[in-house]
Parts: structure tokens; C-alpha cells; sequence
């Protein structure tokens, strides 16, 4: 009887080591200034000992490292403070849109290490062919990150589309995908990181939830709750409720590209009618500015839109218009429905919010009907068109720093 009594106590030893690495790796993440041992220890209510060991775990390692200590009037020894380390483990961000690939690797600090960008359009390209495409280009960052001394632990991408629960890409239709088993494709390449226990591989995700999330974390003082719309080829949108993303009950929440703005309207390729992206989409804009078939990529549309209608150009501050009142009147119904009181405009929206913002806005204050007394904040995404890739990879990063026990067990 004795071996299951040992066995038992090992497991809660075991998991306590765990909670206290977490306890203290999360206290060094979120303090405003690097904490001293003595800091965390008063902070989280362990003993200095307890702290010392755990922390002396986490410098080994490389999840954390010593800053040089702040000047003291004082007597005695000034002590270090505690930082995440920044050359240990990595995030691997990929993404697959309509008009191009993605690449981005973020060490634990949060700093972007690696981030490369291929134009191309992708819908005349097979699954297979467009994710090799991709398996490049991770191998050309994963190659990167070790010459920086980085280790990718895992990696997540981001698609345009409805993903499950397990990975599969149910519907991307602006790629003309169905049912594609992403995981598997890619499998046929050289691995994209190096395994750690307790973290996936690889965890495929709807672009606009990854976007939403790199919000977030990108601005720790911002709001908790927020629509993060991205405006592309297709629109999504990511909702934040209260510091946490919301997915709904089968992880498919915000598909806002497809709210019918006019249902006797447009077509739509999901087979709708009068979807917000036949009218606020990168092409619908581009079309209305009469920069149709210029096969602009959504930065460089953007871009271009931004200069002509900085100038004046009736036609491009027309089609922004439209799209704004488009955009506005779907912004509109979300608000009403979720009560948020603040929204992010995304992707290639993120430059044209001058001219998109003042029409959202006039539809949000016609339409909401607690505009009246709680006004809607509407401003640009800190990240930009990198937001979705950027929040793909800082995802891995805060799996490690919640979790820090697997790689402090993983094999090497």
C-alpha cells in the first residue's frame, strides 16, 4: 500500500511545482517594472525561499533573466529585478489570406523578431499548393529564430475562415476552401517547431479571433471589451468581452462580413445576398474608387487609397464613404446586440480610418440606441494588417508564460 501513497504524493508535489512556476512567472510578466525576488515573494504570498528556487528554475530556463539593479540611497546591495528573457522561447505566427502569406516570430517579451510578408494571389491555388507555400516560409522563420538563439516552441495560424475545434478549416470562401484539413497538409513538410510538452504544434484559428487577441495584449491598458473588425479582401471580426475572446458555442463567432447590410442586395460568394463585404470588402472599395482590377494587395490598397482620398479624390472619398456607412450600419448591430462601447478598425482599415470613421460613426449614432448617453469610441488597430499574424504568434508565447512547465520539462 505504501507504492500508490508515494505515487499520490508525487503527483501533488509535482503539481504544486507547477502552480508556483506559473504564480511567478505570470507575477514577473504583468509587473509594470522588473519585481525583485523579495517583490514577487510579497506579491504572491509564497516564501522568499519558495521564490528563489522557483525563480532560479526559470533563469535556467531562459524564461527569465536578471536586469541590472536601479540606483539606491540606501544601504545594503541593490537588488536585481526580474525580466522575461527574450532568448529562450518563441511563437511561430502564420497566416494565410486571400492576397497573401505571412510569417512572424515574437520571443516572450513580446518583441517581434521575424516577420515576412509573400504577395500573392492565393485563390486560383489549391490547399496543398498554397499551405507548401507557407511550409517555406516557416522554415525560412523557424531558421531565422535559430540563428537568434530562439527556440520556436509552437506555432499558430490564422485563416480567413470558420475553423473547428480541431483544426479544420470548415469554410474559408473567399479562398474557395472547404473542409480542408490544414494540420495534415502541412505535415508533409519538414516540422514547424521544435515539440514541448503541453503545447500544440500547431493550433490553426480564424484570422480575425487571432487579430482581436493581439490586440489586446498589445495595449494592456486598453479597453477589456471591444469589437476588432478586420477589413481585407473579406471582413471579420474578433469580440473581446471582459479581458477574454468570445467564440460562441462552435468557436464561429464574428463572421460580421456576412451581416446582411441590404438582403435584397449584392451577391455574395457564401451564397447570401447583400453582405457587408460586397460593400466595404478591399475589391468593393477598390472598385468604387475605379482602381478595379488593379489586383492591389490589401496594404498597398490601402495605401493608395489613403493618398487619393488625402488629396481629395472625389472618387476615392466616395467609395470610402460608402463603405463606411456599410460598415457602420452592421458596427451598428453588433453594438446594440453586445453593449460594447469601443471598436477597432483593423487590417487595411487600420489607414483609412480618418475617412471611415466619421460615417461608422453617424450610423452608430443613428442606429444604436444608447448612443445617445454612451457613445461608441471607434479608432485604428495598433497593429495594423500585422495584428492577425502578431496575435497568432504572441498566443504561443502566453501559453508558455501560463504554463511554464513544460518546457522546463521538455527533452534537451
Amino acid at each position: 500500500m505504501t507504492r500508490p501513497a508515494a505515487a499520490s504524493g508525487a503527483v501533488r508535489q509535482g503539481t504544486l511545482r507547477e502552480l508556483n512556476l506559473a504564480v511567478v512567472l505570470g507575477r514577473i510578466a504583468a509587473a509594470p517594472r522588473p519585481p525583485s525576488r523579495a517583490d514577487v515573494a510579497a506579491a504572491t504570498g509564497l516564501t522568499r525561499a519558495t521564490v528563489s528556487a522557483v525563480v532560479d528554475d526559470l533563469i535556467a530556463g531562459r524564461l527569465v533573466a536578471e536586469s541590472e539593479p536601479a540606483p539606491r540611497a540606501g544601504a545594503g546591495r541593490p537588488a536585481r529585478g526580474l525580466v522575461l528573457a527574450g532568448t529562450g522561447p518563441a511563437g511561430l505566427g502564420l497566416e494565410v489570406n486571400v492576397d497573401y502569406l505571412a510569417a512572424c516570430v515574437v520571443d516572450l517579451t513580446g518583441r517581434v523578431r521575424h516577420h515576412t510578408v509573400r504577395r500573392a494571389d492565393l485563390r486560383p491555388l489549391s490547399p496543398a499548393d498554397a499551405l507548401a507555400r507557407l511550409a517555406a516560409l516557416a522554415a525560412a522563420a523557424r531558421a531565422d529564430a535559430q540563428r537568434q538563439g530562439l527556440t520556436l516552441a509552437g506555432a499558430a495560424l490564422a485563416v480567413p475562415g470558420l475553423v473547428d475545434a480541431a483544426g479544420l478549416v470548415r469554410l474559408a470562401p473567399n479562398l474557395g476552401w472547404r473542409d480542408v484539413a490544414v494540420g495534415d497538409l502541412l505535415a508533409a513538410h519538414p516540422p514547424l517547431v521544435d515539440p514541448v510538452p503541453g503545447i500544440p504544434p500547431l493550433v490553426v484559428d480564424n484570422e480575425a479571433n487571432l487579430a482581436a487577441l493581439g490586440e489586446l495584449h498589445a495595449d494592456p491598458t486598453g479597453p477589456a471589451s471591444f469589437l476588432h473588425v478586420s477589413g481585407e479582401v473579406g471582413i471579420g471580426a474578433g469580440i473581446v468581452l471582459d479581458g477574454a475572446l468570445f467564440r460562441g458555442v462552435r468557436g464561429w463567432s464574428g463572421e460580421i462580413g456576412h451581416l446582411p447590410v441590404d438582403p435584397q442586395g449584392r451577391p455574395c460568394r457564401c451564397g447570401g445576398r447583400g453582405c457587408l463585404e460586397r460593400y466595404a470588402g478591399q475589391e468593393a472599395v477598390l472598385a468604387a474608387a475605379g482602381l478595379a482590377g488593379a489586383d492591389l494587395p490589401a496594404d498597398t490598397a490601402a495605401a493608395r487609397l489613403a493618398d487619393l482620398a488625402a488629396v481629395g479624390d472625389p472618387a476615392a472619398r466616395a467609395a470610402l464613404a460608402e463603405a463606411g456607412r456599410a460598415l457602420g450600419v452592421a458596427v451598428a448591430a453588433v453594438v446594440n446586440l453586445l453593449d460594447l462601447d469601443t471598436v477597432v478598425l483593423g487590417g487595411g482599415y487600420a489607414l483609412l480610418t480618418p475617412w471611415l470613421r466619421p460615417p461608422v460613426l453617424a450610423e452608430v449614432s443613428r442606429r444604436v440606441i444608447t448612443a445617445g448617453w454612451s457613445p461608441v469610441t471607434v479608432r485604428p488597430s495598433a497593429l495594423g494588417p500585422e495584428a492577425a499574424v502578431v496575435g497568432a504568434a504572441g498566443s504561443v508565447v502566453r501559453r508558455i508564460v501560463a504554463d511554464p512547465a513544460g518546457w522546463l520539462g521538455r527533452p534537451g
